[in-house]
């Protein structure tokens, strides 16, 4: 099993997200807020396309 890590650019802030990644390809996000709370589960292929997404500002409001 994986371990969680926050990214190296968020400063160690709190409010962050941690990723994980598993055996088999799986990528699992969580708030690093609330550690037992919901976790989103990607496809290796997913999360490219969310971190892509995030990268040319698809999210931004």
């Amino acid at each position: 099993m994986g371990r969680w890590f926050k990214s190296s650019r968020s400063g160690g802030g709190a409010e962050c997200l941690e990723v994980m990644f598993l055996d088999g390809g799986s990528v699992h996000v969580r708030d690093s807020k609330n550690p037992d709370g919901p976790v989103l589960a990607f496809t290796d292929a997913e999360f490219t396309a969310f971190v892509g997404g995030a990268k040319n500002g698809e999210f931004d409001r």
